[in-house]
């Protein structure tokens, strides 16, 4: 089905989550993406099949030793076809094999290159590798994530790689429509460590201003109040009643009502002050219910809440399924679940594609694209170029 970036093609030489992402996320937006992977297949393809799966549905790949004189050659002619090359390299390297902006330029002044890397193209840690958990650590979200007694937490889902995957899209994006204007391509530079630090730009921000060094809070931000996780006779469930009005609803759905002329509760600095006696007011309520029994009186009430879903509760929520955020599609013969299109547009809405297997599209990209034979494949075959 047709797509916003109909017409428009990727190529992806990004490896594990925060390129590959960027580059599956442009092709849910209606972009060919042509995955470059190493002969046999991508590294990451080892690290499990739901893995893979999930960053590279719906593009196409061919396999390149791009150590080799003749694998560099090829990218130089597969540089003129594409709008758009990604690549997560650390700096230095792309330039190493002869790949560096000034010649990818040269070749296609239209070209967006897609920088990611841990650290960036500039800054005193430039060449270091990097993973999502050093972009926590460094960039103190780890240290704020946890409860106060307890030791620094990093947060299990990826966040600073999809985060960094979004940035490096909504660049490319503006890229793209600069383009459209100039008829000029030009270099992007995101990094891990600068959306740790976006995440932490409040925090970072106000210590510069006061030099108080904000603690962590658990489930609570701290100094507002309900706001917090809470234990149900069966589980436990997530409630957020802080504005004026949701903590009066709150009060009115559970019969408490006369803790709105408490003066202590009578506004939402003052319940800051008192977060501990409104959590002990709520925790007392909530443990004598199951979640669906608070569930009920909170949606009855308007209030935000949340059970505090297992991923085996999360997987089987009908939300996710009528939403369509995972889909099951067949790999090889086998049923497997991959995400789903995360914008929904009403005129483009584009469509999940099929996982690919390592060269899958080599004819159709090298001799399609190129003019190649196979007998040309054959033989870079044979020499390990393919």
């Amino acid at each position: 089905m047709a797509g916003c970036l109909d017409g428009i093609k990727v190529l992806d030489m990004g490896r594990y989550q925060a390129g590959p992402r960027c580059a599956m996320i442009l092709s849910d937006l209606g972009a060919e993406v042509v995955k470059l992977e190493a002969p046999g297949g991508d590294e990451s393809r080892g690290i499990g099949k739901v893995y893979w799966s999930v960053y590279n549905r719906g593009k196409k790949s061919i396999t390149l030793n791009v150590r080799s004189e003749k694998g560099i050659a090829l990218i130089k002619e597969l540089v003129p076809k594409f709008d758009m090359l990604l690549q997560n390299f650390r700096p230095g390297v792309m330039a190493a094999m002869g790949l560096g902006y000034d010649t990818l330029k040269q070749l296609n002044p239209g070209l967006i290159l897609i920088n990611v890397s841990g650290f960036g193209q500039q800054g005193p840690y430039k060449h270091r590798p990097a993973y999502d958990p050093i972009g926590q650590a460094m960039s103190g979200l780890m240290s704020f994530t946890g409860f106060p007694d307890g030791p620094p937490v990093m947060t299990n889902s990826p966040i600073i790689d999809r985060i960094t995957a979004l940035h490096a899209t909504i660049g490319a994006l503006g890229a793209l429509h600069r383009r459209d204007v100039t008829g000029q391509g030009q270099a992007l530079d995101v990094c891990l460590l600068d959306t740790g630090y976006t995440l932490m730009e409040i925090p970072i921000a106000n210590y510069l201003l006061t030099g108080k060094q904000p603690q962590r809070n658990g489930n609570s931000p701290g100094g507002i109040s309900p706001c917090n996780a809470y234990q149900a006779k069966d589980g436990w469930i997530y409630i957020l009643a802080v504005p004026q009005d949701m903590f009066g609803r709150f009060c009115k759905g559970v019969g408490r009502e006369d803790l709105l002329a408490d003066e202590r509760f009578s506004s939402i600095a003052g319940r800051g002050k008192h977060a501990k006696e409104i959590d002990g007011l709520v925790a007392e309520w909530v443990k004598a219910r199951t979640v669906a029994e608070v569930s009920a009186v909170l949606e009855q009430a308007e209030v935000p809440f949340a059970p505090v879903h297992s991923i085996a509760q999360a997987a089987k929520d009908p939300h996710l399924w009528e939403r369509q955020m995972l889909v099951e599609i067949e790999d090889q013969g086998e049923t497997t679940y991959v995400p789903g299109l995360t914008v929904k547009y009403s005129d483009t809405p584009g469509a999940i594609g099929t996982i690919p297997q390592p060269g899958d599209h080599n004819q159709e990209v090298y001799c399609g694209l190129l003019g190649y034979t196979p007998d040309d494949l054959a033989d870079w075959r044979e020499a390990g170029v393919i």
